[in-house]
């Protein structure tokens, strides 16, 4: 397929001579193979303009959740990766939380076969432990050869420290990477929201920052020990970002992410307890919200995730204490960052990740694969429950402002365009 894409502002910040500029780019067979302020059309050219196009490398998201295998009346491979593609998404890491739980080569291969001929690609995660029960180590190498691109028991704390030691240790072997998410759960109680002003208001049952901050340390602890890679997925306190601010410059290989919605809300949304705010980790302060800000500005925090979550009416529009954990988030997730950062900074956080988890297609240059994402950063607009195309609706962000509009994505030798 020759595709001629005309008019396109192309963002990369790795390019000086072609950042911000205007040009034509033709890809055939899904290689870029020309790039100019002009290129003619030809009869067998599908030619591609939108108004004010702008396009990008395609974006990666570090955690999002579908469905498929068990739970396909949340959502479908098929139509997370359609949902995913049209929210600018060329690269997807998939959260182990299906079932069964994928804690081996063959349960990876599947996921990875799920996406081969797709637009979107997925990047399996692997549990970490057996069945994600925390107690057993999972067969990590050969998921790894089957392409788990980690090992992560989702959203469940690893209460066992010495299986955090001994997965460091093993992974180093073929540089692994070793997800920790950060709650202790004997500090966390049966707590559903943030400890505070909030949760006394309402009287719900409190998360305090310690749950999230004490696991923490402990994890650096035992990764300043054993070294190795280690991820903390989804921090939302201010003295985390401090915590791992100071491991960062004691030179421990740590790295972490913020979920959107921790930077946009604040546990006041609450207020009417509305379970859509419902989430793990929970929503909390304002100044929270402002460190986490903070922290990816000064590069403590690495990645922003849009910690997509489907989840059915049954699951999610119940008693707020018995509601469970999640928002979907793909959809909005652009349009949100870049209200909050500006487009330049947004599209820094959605393409970085493409080299810490060593995937390809790093450059829009000649004879590169085409992995692209063309929108227009300045359209505004309003997700709405009808206009989205995800199969679950619960998203705390429809009837917010979003700024930018996606028309979608060429890579893989396809395209999924508006």
């Amino acid at each position: 397929m020759n595709i001629l894409i005309k008019s396109a502002i192309i963002v990369d910040q790795s390019n000086a001579k072609l950042h911000l500029k205007k040009r034509d780019l033709l890809i055939q067979n899904g290689i870029i193979k020309q790039i100019a302020a002009e290129i003619k059309p030809e009869a067998t050219f599908k030619t591609i303009r939108y108004p004010n196009l702008h396009v990008s490398l395609g974006w990666l998201d570090t955690g999002v959740s579908f469905g498929e295998p068990g739970f396909e009346e949340r959502e479908t491979l098929e139509n997370g990766l359609r949902v995913a593609a049209m929210s600018g998404f060329t690269d997807i890491i998939l959260n182990p939380d299906t079932q069964p739980i994928p804690d081996n080569n063959s349960a990876i291969s599947y996921l990875k076969n799920a996406s081969r001929n797709t637009a979107t690609k997925i990047h399996p995660l692997g549990a970490l432990s057996v069945n994600s029960n925390g107690i057993d180590l999972a067969e990590l190498y050969d998921m790894s050869k089957a392409g788990a691109i980690g090992f992560y028991d989702y959203k469940k704390p690893l209460t066992n420290a010495n299986l955090l030691k001994i997965a460091l240790q093993y992974t180093q072997g073929f540089k692994g990477k070793v997800f920790s998410f950060p709650m202790d759960n004997s500090i966390r109680g049966k707590g559903v929201v943030n400890e505070g002003e909030v949760s006394t208001k309402l009287g719900l049952k409190g998360i305090p920052n310690l749950a999230e901050e004490l696991q923490i340390m402990r994890d650096l602890f035992i990764l300043e020990y054993t070294g190795g890679e280690l991820f903390i997925p989804t921090i939302s306190t201010a003295r985390s970002v401090e915590i791992i601010a100071n491991a960062k410059k004691r030179g421990l290989n740590v790295h972490c992410s913020v979920s959107i919605h921790n930077l946009l809300y604040s546990d006041k949304v609450l207020e009417d307890f509305d379970s859509v705010y419902k989430v793990m980790p929970p929503l909390r302060t304002d100044k929270d919200n402002k460190a986490l800000l903070k922290g990816l500005k000064d590069k403590t925090i690495d990645f922003i995730t849009s910690d997509h979550k489907p989840l059915t009416i049954d699951e999610k529009r119940i008693e707020f204490d018995n509601a469970d954990y999640g928002s979907i988030g793909l959809e909005s997730t652009f349009g949100i960052l870049n209200r909050l950062l500006g487009m330049e900074m947004a599209i820094k956080f959605l393409t970085k990740g493409r080299q810490y988890f060593n995937i390809k297609e790093n450059l829009i240059a000649t004879d590169k694969i085409a992995n692209l994402c063309l929108f227009d950063p300045h359209a505004e607009h309003i997700l709405t429950s009808e206009q989205s195309i995800s199969s679950s609706k619960n998203s705390m962000t429809f009837g917010e402002k979003l700024v930018g509009k996606i028309y979608g994505v060429i890579a893989n030798n396809k395209t999924n365009l508006t």
